[in-house]
């Protein structure tokens, strides 16, 4: 199995990738056999990869540092970098190799402490492997602080270190560290691909797996939870009787409650499975002793973990909240489909007679009026308006159309 093997719907991205790994791999081959003129490469330091979400922004990074790092013996007579086998590649896709560092965030944001941490690293020379791999997964999470410290290191790169990036649009990240970066944009993969590498990968059942990826529209993640997690499924069908519940005023505010419950319920159940784990950790890292009782000049540490709690607790609400905010988004999409005669085909098939009923009892200026309702309380959110005021705001607007 290649590493490219997860990367779905993206020929062009992987062809790309895959190219500048064996030129990755003919230079360090090169250098390491002491030429004096290693051949010239269209391999580069900094990498920037963007696509909605689902686009398998994250999952091209890893197989891209995968095959950076493949020692495959095939190699030395035309094989491709990337085998998928190898203890390089392995490692690698597995999260363990000493010269892959993958950053991703349960916070809001990634700050000046973690970004100066991550620079530190990127200064060495790999340990084991052939290049020095940092790939960031939240790349739009950074601060413009953070970001600062960011355009440093990948302004003057360490010659055998790599940076990968990735974020949902080039938007996303600051101007002056994406004209540093090569470009490449994903798509949103084509449903039946998606349901393919779930029938493929994780043996799920094809009229299962069908309906999985129409509901998320491509989105690979969202997808496997709906098709393998009975409680995913029973969320969305709980957000996708919305529509029917904000007839009246009651109904649309008992609805909002509902909502932002459900969410924070998520957040609850996260932070029960890390946060107890992470603060008996750090008590037996500083030395608590019997009864629970912290040495002295530990507090703030302890106060440091309880506040990073706190904001993942506030992120899982939101992204949790966010995912309900796109299945209702996908519903009024396929509401406007049916208003106006397309024959495109509807992500929310399982719900049609409520689409119907909705279509019926409307025109395509209120359903467009309700999408914008909606896109507004994600604007909401991401401006820390309070969840509960931002839903009740949305299902009054999408009781009046």
């Amino acid at each position: 199995m290649a590493v490219w093997d997860d990367l779905v719907g993206q020929d062009r991205v992987q062809e790309q990738l895959a190219a500048a790994a064996r030129d990755a791999d003919a230079l360090v081959t090169a250098v390491a056999a002491g030429e004096q003129s290693p051949p010239v490469s269209k391999m580069t330091h900094a990498w920037l990869f963007t696509g909605p979400p689902g686009s398998g922004r994250s999952t091209a990074a890893r197989a891209f540092a995968a095959a950076l790092q493949c020692t495959s013996p095939d190699r030395a007579m035309g094989g491709a970098p990337g085998c998928g086998f190898c203890d390089g590649c392995h490692t690698s896709l597995v999260g363990t190799h000493a010269d892959v560092e993958v950053v991703r965030t349960d916070l809001l944001s990634i700050g000046v402490k973690e970004t100066r941490d991550l620079v530190r690293r990127a200064q060495l020379s790999p340990a084991v492997g052939r290049w020095q791999v940092i790939v960031l997964e939240d790349a739009d999470r950074l601060t413009e602080g953070a970001g600062n410290v960011l355009l440093k290191a990948v302004e003057e790169p360490a010659p055998r270190t790599v940076w990968l990036l990735c974020a949902p649009s080039l938007e996303d990240v600051l101007p002056t560290i994406r004209s540093r970066c090569r470009h490449l944009s994903l798509r949103t993969p084509p449903v039946a691909s998606v349901a393919d590498v779930l029938m493929r990968r994780d043996g799920i059942e094809p009229e299962v797996a069908a309906s999985a990826a129409r509901a998320t529209q491509g989105h690979i993640g969202r997808a496997r939870r709906l098709a393998t997690d009975e409680a995913a499924r029973a969320r969305r069908a709980t957000v996708l009787k919305l529509p029917l519940r904000v007839e009246d005023v009651g109904g649309g505010l008992r609805a909002a409650q509902e909502l932002v419950d459900a969410a924070a319920e998520d957040a609850k159940q996260v932070a029960e499975e890390v946060d107890t784990k992470e603060t008996e950790d750090l008590k037996a890292a500083l030395g608590a002793v019997a009864g629970g009782r912290m040495p002295r000049g530990t507090a703030g540490a302890m106060k440091e973990l309880e506040d990073r709690q706190k904001r993942r607790r506030t992120r899982t609400q939101r992204d949790s909240l966010d995912l309900a905010l796109t299945d209702l988004t996908g519903f009024y999409r396929d509401v406007l489909a049916l208003q106006l005669g397309s024959r495109v085909a509807l992500a929310n098939e399982d719900v049609r007679d409520a689409l119907d009923r909705v279509a019926r009892g409307s025109s395509p200026e209120w359903t467009l009026r309700r999408i914008e309702a909606v896109l507004a309380c994600r604007e909401a959110l991401d401006a820390n308006v309070a969840p509960l005021l931002a839903v009740e705001a949305m299902t009054m607007a999408l009781r009046t159309g």
